[in-house]
């Protein structure tokens, strides 16, 4: 008598099997350009530069010279580089309280208009749109003490004692070049809080019309909450952006007159093009590095407190 032979068993997903488990090659494969070029350009570099910041070396020749920390300590001890990170420091501080409300105002103004602010939409996200090396170079022309229009329209009406070199003068430089970093800027986190508006459900306000309720009670009691998250990501970017801020400043003023206006990038760009300090250049680029990450770290640790509290 014959034993008939049993159909085979239909798979049943989650049951073990002797054949090999292969259904990570298809996600690794799709990775593996985006792991390849994070490696190129940020690990590699970022791990150089804290290799060569271990070095006494001109970058020219093989006369490099291990010195441990010695460029770190340097660092800590340069009162031109407290100067640079104080700067830095400031220029966060007012891009925060400038441009966090502006851009908060016009994207309210905006979204209020709705279709009919199209254009101004436009026109005002030109700024963005422009090479920040033209913008600095623009504004250079703006502020020239002898030929500007700024000082120009201050004779005119009468106000020339307020006429000063405002990119020449210690007192002025910093917070000249700070003003056009945020009527560059605003418009980005304008574009953010506009995003954040148009998610916000029209039953809220609509709801609050119909309790009474003003253009200022709705925006206090309904819309600043509900931008509350957005708010916090702007003043996070806000932040990083002017600690590690460069180009536009180092157009205008390249960190002068005397150091007022120097920024940890521009000081660090100095150091490497300039003073061929290839060593200290990298710690400073490398101190930025560690700088940044400790703000963005406390920043996002308070911002979950802060959530996590509400």
């Amino acid at each position: 008598m014959t034993v008939s032979q049993q159909p085979p068993l239909p798979y049943v997903p989650g049951q073990t099997s002797d054949a090999p488990n292969r259904s990570w090659v298809a996600p690794a494969l799709f990775l593996l350009p985006t792991v390849v070029l994070l490696s190129a350009y940020l690990i590699y570099p970022l791990l150089s530069s804290f290799w060569l910041s271990l070095l006494n070396w001109n970058g020219l020749g093989q006369n490099a010279k291990f010195v441990w920390f010695d460029n770190w300590i340097a660092m800590a001890q340069d009162p031109m580089f407290q100067r640079a990170l104080l700067n830095n420091c400031i220029l966060a501080f007012v891009s925060v309280v400038v441009q966090i409300p502006i851009g908060l105002g016009l994207a309210v103004l905006l979204d209020k208009a709705g279709k009919r602010s199209r254009i101004l939409k436009i026109i005002y996200f030109l700024p963005l749109l422009m090479s920040s090396v033209a913008v600095g170079v623009l504004f250079k022309n703006f502020y020239d003490p002898n030929f500007g229009p700024l000082n120009t329209v201050l004779n005119a009406i009468g106000l020339g004692n307020f006429a000063v070199d405002w990119l020449g003068d210690p007192h002025w430089s910093l917070i000249s070049t700070a003003a056009v970093v945020c009527w560059q800027s605003i418009p980005f986190y304008m574009i953010l809080f506009l995003a954040g508006l148009a998610s916000m459900p029209g039953e809220l306000r609509e709801a609050a019309v119909l309790d009474g309720a003003n253009e200022w009670t709705i925006f206090f009691r309904i819309t600043l909450p509900y931008l509350a998250g957005t708010i916090r990501t702007a003043v996070m970017l806000v932040i990083i952006g002017s600690l590690r801020y460069f180009d536009l400043v180092f157009v205008m003023t390249a960190g002068g007159p005397d150091g007022s206006s120097e920024l940890m990038a521009t000081y660090m760009y100095r150091q490497v093009f300039s003073s061929f300090q290839l060593g200290y250049g990298s710690a400073i680029a490398s101190g930025m590095f560690v700088i940044v990450v400790l703000a963005a770290s406390i920043g996002l640790r308070l911002s979950k407190r802060f959530e996590t509290e509400v």
